[in-house]
């Protein structure tokens, strides 16, 4: 294991009913509460944040209207709506599409440029709002990480920030909050988490780490199964809840602490699909890392070995690549470009745009040409 520092400042309130007590942990006075489509309404959180806010004592100006992949244009409005109200933190009650929007947010308040700049390493975010969090659905990590992803619809560019600035205060973590997920969706979280964990368990520049790859194989494997015990019942709690934690650790730096330099190439070429044809996340990385393990497969053999013995119970690599892809189909989820009609012709300009976030994420070595090759194996 390699020498690390692991920081992680945001505090986890876990637990059936933990809603109810989201007022209590704020400390500023005026929240701008940021929702997605409305589903919040239907199923009860709403009421349950608003209680609590109202018990606390806090005033709040409410922005729903979040997209599933959340673009920019919105941001700026938010950012707006924020400064006119002079509110002091943001309270994201969603998924990670609400949440990334909320640091986005965030870190846009104070900044007199572009906030995309921090997307494009323009700038960097110096100063940035509180933020707080009720998760809704179980997917990205991202209320317990420094990361937030969002598309630039003008530019068709999905990128994301990091900085130690966005961590959220405090999120809450109730499982019965994901209750009425849908199944579709469970399984985009389920792909996106996976992949959280597998990108650094693939890529990683030292090769012995036992403990986390334990972790990753272990947390995998939790996945898989509480995925296909939520599909048989909904509200499982047990299911429900070591999902939810899962998905949570996937992406706080845990599992990639000690493991040297990693990359996150799947992500890159999948956000090109995503901001091109506004896929779910999920799907657009069930197509494409099959296809980037068998573009990989000489040098990932023993890894993808060693985490078939884990998961599958079996260590031979072209059957690893095949039960993966088998259970993505299980649970509804493409794993071919073909099944979401994205056309041949695209893949020149899909390259091209994954190329420029390969750049900004240091790893250049992907050039358009590879891209394609890993495209064409996901055909």
């Amino acid at each position: 294991m390699l020498e690390f520092v692991f920081y992680n400042p945001t505090k986890i309130v876990f637990g059936k009913d933990q809603t109810y007590r989201i007022g209590e942990f704020i400390k500023e006075k005026k929240c701008l509460f940021l929702y997605g489509g409305g589903s919040i309404f239907k199923n009860g959180i709403y009421e349950k944040v608003v209680n609590s806010l109202k018990v606390a004592g806090k005033e709040w100006i409410e922005k729903g209207g979040v997209k599933p992949n959340p673009v920019l244009s919105f941001v700026y409005e938010a950012i707006e709506v924020a400064r006119k109200e002079k509110v002091e933190c943001i309270l994201a009650v969603g998924g990670g599409s609400v949440i990334d929007t909320a640091k986005t947010v965030a870190a846009g308040y104070f900044y007199e440029g572009d906030v995309w700049d921090f997307f494009i390493k323009k700038a960097e975010i110096q100063e940035a709002l509180p933020v707080y969090v009720v998760l809704t659905l179980a997917a990205t990590g991202t209320e317990m990480n420094r990361y937030a992803v969002i598309t630039n619809e003008k530019t068709r560019q999905k990128f994301n920030i990091d900085s130690d600035k966005v961590y959220p205060k405090v999120s809450i973590l109730d499982p019965v909050n994901t209750y009425t997920v849908p199944k579709e969706q469970v399984a985009y979280g389920c792909v996106d988490a996976m992949l959280h964990l597998l990108e650094g368990y693939f890529t990683q520049s030292y090769p012995n780490t036992p403990i986390q790859d334990g972790f990753v194989e272990t947390l995998v494997k939790v996945l898989i199964e509480t995925t296909q015990r939520i599909f048989e019942n909904p509200q499982d709690y047990d299911a429900r809840a070591n999902f939810m934690w899962a998905t949570t650790l996937a992406l706080n730096g845990l599992t990639t602490a000690g493991i040297g330099s990693f990359g996150f190439p799947n992500h890159i070429i999948a956000h090109s699909l995503s901001a091109f044809y506004d896929l779910p996340h999920g799907a657009t990385l069930a197509i494409i890392f099959p296809a980037w393990l068998r573009y990989k497969f000489p040098e990932k053999s023993y890894r993808i070995s060693k985490l078939g013995m884990a998961i599958f119970n079996d260590g031979e690599p072209e059957k690893v690549i095949e039960k993966l892809e088998n259970f993505y189909s299980s649970i509804g989820v493409p794993t071919r470009l073909s099944q979401v009609k994205v056309p041949e012709e695209d893949l020149p300009a899909l390259a091209e745009n994954a190329y420029g976030f390969a750049k900004i994420r240091d790893l250049a070595d992907y050039t358009p040409e590879v891209i394609i090759e890993i495209l064409k194996l996901a055909k």
